[in-house]
């Protein structure tokens, strides 16, 4: 475990012109979120990859602000130290400034200490410079953005192309300049990342995006080996937890079948004089 004091907005920003690392988690539960701030991670982001990880949606659209919510508020009673990031679900901010501010603003009340929403079109810009001017500190969202995965045909890397690559980089200027404090930047090519990172005085956070990123983000789950013999090309396993949990309970079923659990040391048992009148109870009766 790793001590740290509490990580705050200008923390990153601080970390970003020392040059050190910023390393970012999700969570979306109150026993992960205690064991990833024990760790000593600097941000958490409940994402709504909830949608995928945790609920078993196909993608992240189906994703609601009371599912957000609620995830959000378990996370905080386990967050000490950590910096807490809401993502916004889609269609929580698109349609106007006015239910951006609103949902954000829900979010802050839950405990999140800022809300990160995706794309860097000059409405989404529109909509961060509206929230930060109330007083909401906003993550940007660059490269492959979940809530857009129709338009763009699939999950893929964006920025391969040049035009594209340039359109990403004046988006993150955009942003930047709209307020966002950091922004992530997802399945973009590496000498990209490096390009936007290197222009920006506010910190990137890579998920597929290299190493040259001011910071990286994993799924937990992809990074734990919650869901054994996938992961994605991006993640790295640290573990293989969901076949230990798999193995936990199928060891836990054979011995209940089998009769060799519960142990007398698993159970409780009655002082011998109260077993004696609890018989003589039932015999009066």
């Amino acid at each position: 475990m790793n001590p740290q004091k509490k990580v705050r907005v200008q923390t990153l920003l601080e970390k970003k012109q020392a040059g050190e690392k910023i390393v970012a988690i999700t969570a979306y539960d109150y026993p992960t979120a205690l064991l990833v701030d024990e760790a000593g991670v600097d941000m958490v982001l409940v994402g709504d990859s909830v949608g995928n990880v945790v609920l078993g949606y196909e993608s992240t659209l189906p994703v609601t602000m009371e599912e957000m919510r609620h995830h959000v508020r378990a996370v905080r009673r386990g967050i000490k130290n950590a910096l807490l990031v809401a993502d916004m679900p889609f269609l929580s901010y698109q349609s106007s400034v006015a239910q951006a501010i609103e949902n954000a603003g829900l979010f802050i009340k839950d405990g999140a200490e800022a809300v990160k929403l995706e794309g860097g079109t000059p409405s989404i810009v529109q909509i961060v410079r509206a929230l930060v001017d109330v007083g909401i500190p906003v993550v940007g969202h660059l490269g492959f953005t979940p809530q857009w995965i129709h338009q763009f045909g699939g999950i893929r890397v964006r920025g391969r192309r040049s035009d594209e690559a340039k359109r990403l980089i004046d988006m993150a200027h955009a942003l930047q300049d709209a307020g966002c404090f950091a922004i992530v930047l997802e399945l973009v090519p590496e000498e990209v990342a490096a390009i936007i990172t290197e222009r920006l005085n506010i910190p990137t956070i890579g998920i597929g995006a290299g190493a040259h990123c001011d910071g990286q983000i994993l799924v937990l789950h992809d990074l734990i080996g919650m869901f054994p013999g996938w992961s994605p090309r991006h993640a790295k396993r640290y573990a293989e937890v969901g076949e230990l949990i798999r193995h936990a309970v199928a060891t836990y079923a054979q011995e209940v079948r089998e009769g060799k659990f519960p142990t007398t040391e698993h159970s409780t048992k009655m002082a011998q004089e109260e077993l004696e009148r609890l018989k003589q109870l039932l015999r009066s009766e």
